[in-house]
Formats: structure tokens, C-alpha cells, sequence
């Protein structure tokens, strides 16, 4: 059982990932990382993680999500994050991961952002 749920909608060419639960060592990041690797084979170059619904984070987690960053950026995509609890978002500045990776308050700033 996995302990994250993963929602995939598309708006225009941006590929939007709504997660909920949390995002941990074991079945929850390899179910992100292979939701983001499908994203990312089926060609979307605009992918926005969504983390209203995330409740935890551990290393594992932040580094699916880096590893996502890096092969969008590689494939010449972009990703972004936006609604990021306080938790979340205090874990992920600990790790400077903020200050490289895009992240936005909602999901209308992120669509615009990668544009």
C-alpha cells in the first residue's frame, strides 16, 4: 500500500501532479518517480507538482523529486511546485532545494510561470 495518492491532470501542454499523503522511503516515492518518468517519456516539458495534500517529506522523497527536476531540465522542460504546506516547505528550504527548484503559492502562478 502505497502512502501517497497521485492525481495527473493536464492543462494545455503543463502536465499537473496532485499529491496527497506522504512522500517517503519505500512504495510512495517509487510511485511519484515512475508517475514523473511516464510524464516525462510521454514528452511533457511542463510539469507542476502539487503539495497541497503532502503531510511528510524525508530524504527519499526530496530526492525523487530532484531527480525529476534534473531529467526535465535535461529533456529542456521545466518543473515546478507550488502549494507547499509550511512543513513541507520548511524541510525543503533546510535543503536549499527552494532556491533551485521553482515554487509558487498556487496552481494560476505556476501554469503562468511556465509558460
Amino acid at each position: 500500500m502505497s502512502s501517497v495518492h497521485i492525481a495527473t491532470r493536464l492543462i494545455d501542454d503543463a502536465t499537473i501532479l496532485d499529491l496527497e499523503g506522504r512522500l517517503i522511503l519505500g512504495a510512495a516515492t517509487e510511485t511519484l518517480g515512475s508517475h514523473l518518468q511516464e510524464a516525462i517519456n510521454k514528452g511533457s516539458r511542463k510539469l507542476a507538482l502539487n503539495l497541497k495534500g503532502i503531510t511528510q517529506v524525508d530524504t527519499t522523497g526530496i530526492s525523487t523529486i530532484v531527480r525529476a527536476f534534473v531529467s526535465m531540465e535535461r529533456a529542456g522542460g521545466k518543473l515546478a511546485l507550488f502549494h507547499l504546506s509550511e512543513r513541507v516547505r520548511l524541510v525543503l528550504d533546510m535543503t536549499r532545494l527552494l532556491n533551485v527548484i521553482p515554487n509558487y503559492s498556487d496552481e494560476a502562478e505556476t501554469l503562468a510561470r511556465l509558460r
